[in-house]
């Protein structure tokens, strides 16, 4: 199964929170936070929900990006997690 993002909407997966902090303490899975950084998997076409004003989406497939902490709905297909998120919710590229 594919899948294809419409309008303005981006599909990304999360990537995974570090376990260890830098001075090697070794984090349990509750103290873990939301990762907010994540990997561009799909871009819809940019078509305005209303139909005036085209959005303009500034990602490409494979960009890494940071989203907002509690954005997107989370998709989950087979073994793979998703997030699906508006164009509005990524605040950054990573470079």
């Amino acid at each position: 199964m594919k899948l294809v993002p419409l309008y303005d909407r981006v599909v990304v997966k999360m990537t995974e929170a570090e376990e260890t902090t830098k001075s090697g303490i070794v984090l349990a899975s509750s103290a873990k936070e939301k990762p907010q950084v994540a990997e561009v998997i799909a871009v819809g076409s940019g078509e305005p929900h209303d139909g005036k004003n085209p959005v303009a989406v500034k990602v490409k497939v494979g960009d890494k990006v940071i989203v907002s902490k509690y954005a997107g709905t989370e998709v989950k297909i087979g073994e793979d997690e998703f997030v699906v998120v508006n164009m509005g919710d990524i605040l950054a590229l990573v470079k």
